[in-house]
């Protein structure tokens, strides 16, 4: 029986880590289940796509979850945040999480901008 293969037309699937195209290629309907989450997610409240990126480098940074946070800057700067605006969504984590884990996310943040959208 042929595995169902993700889709890979949409802006999410071809921008983020090989990892986890692997796994949604295995378990396609975790992934659509996962991505169903995340779009009724997005429309339940008022929040632009700019806004909930930036917020969500906040989550990644309290989490420590390196790569989510660097998809999270792409999607950012895709949605029209600058560079300061990210600098400040990580430099919010400060107090809250720490030096060492704000330096981390702002090293992670620089590469980010380095590579581009």
């Amino acid at each position: 029986m042929a595995k169902k293969k993700p889709n890979t037309k949409s802006k999410k699937t071809s921008t983020v880590p090989q990892t986890y195209k692997d796994f949604i290629t295995k378990f396609p309907a975790l992934g659509e289940s996962h991505e169903r989450v995340a779009r009724a997610v997005d429309k339940a409240g008022p929040l632009d796509e700019k806004t909930r990126a930036l917020i969500k480098i906040g989550i990644c940074i309290g989490a420590g979850l390196d790569s989510a946070m660097r998809s999270h800057v792409r999607r950012a700067m895709q949605a029209g945040a600058s560079e300061q605006e990210i600098e400040q969504a990580v430099l919010l984590a400060m107090n809250t999480c720490g030096l060492p884990r704000t330096v981390a996310a702002w090293s992670w943040a620089q590469q980010q901008f380095a590579r581009g959208v």
